[in-house]
């Protein structure tokens, strides 16, 4: 991984928080890089920065210094408008809370990143479809995410975060609010897109039994990434 560039570079990354005249520190210069095919694990405890960074990295946050390169362009330089379309271009989100729209269907909760572009409906629900079936759902296709489980509602999610093909995709606990079996799975279906030529994922968790479906492990503590090892992830089947 280290004879090509990084999908995603961090360098020298710092963040305050300003609460009246009360100052919280939570980035302190933390450095991370993120390579195409990877999955990554971002780990530690609560507090640590870890929201602070992936929010900087997904560009829904400004760093106060440092600089962060996704795919080569520089977050830190764009417009909040040109944050934003760079996000719906090149950027999958996957929310601890999963995000989805209670009113709509799962196919139509999927299609909201490609309408967000301007694709025509029916082809941004056509193409909902087959990512949805890709990741074993079809037959909930057109139920609300109120008739579906917890874990049928995550890989609608996952969906979400996939149906405009982006290069980098970032998770958010995405195994909190799942029992062992439906986290095991989830991870599995997230590692094969970490398989993707050119894609990568990042892995925000407390979960350690996910541990064993990374490349790396980057741990964080007061700010700054502390420690980064490399990882044999768990073998599934294709």
């Amino acid at each position: 991984m280290s004879s090509v560039s990084p999908l995603v570079s961090c360098r020298a990354i710092r963040k305050t928080y300003n609460h009246g005249e009360a100052q919280t520190p939570a980035l302190r210069g933390a450095d991370l890089d993120i390579h195409g095919g990877e999955l990554l694990i971002l780990a530690g405890p609560s507090g640590c920065g870890k929201t602070s960074l992936i929010s900087i990295i997904g560009g829904m946050l400004d760093a106060d210094s440092g600089d962060c390169k996704v795919l080569d362009k520089n977050i830190r330089t764009m417009s909040a408008q040109q944050r934003a379309r760079f996000r719906g271009q090149h950027i999958g989100f996957v929310f601890q809370s999963f995000n989805l729209l209670p009113a709509l269907t799962a196919v139509e909760n999927i299609s909201v990143p490609l309408l967000l572009q301007g694709v025509p409906r029916k082809a941004a629900e056509s193409q909902a479809r087959i990512v949805l079936e890709s990741l074993g759902l079809a037959s909930r296709a057109d139920h609300s995410p109120g008739r579906m489980s917890g874990g049928q509602q995550q890989r609608v999610a996952i969906a979400r975060a996939l149906v405009h093909e982006p290069r980098l995709i970032i998770c958010d606990e995405p195994t909190s609010s799942l029992d062992h079996d439906a986290g095991q799975t989830v991870m599995e279906t997230l590692r094969k897109v970490a398989r993707t030529a050119g894609r990568a994922l990042l892995v925000v968790t407390h979960d350690p039994r996910i541990f064993c479906f990374a490349d790396r492990i980057a741990r964080m503590d007061d700010g700054r990434v502390i420690s980064i090892e490399t990882h044999s992830p768990k073998n599934f089947l294709s």
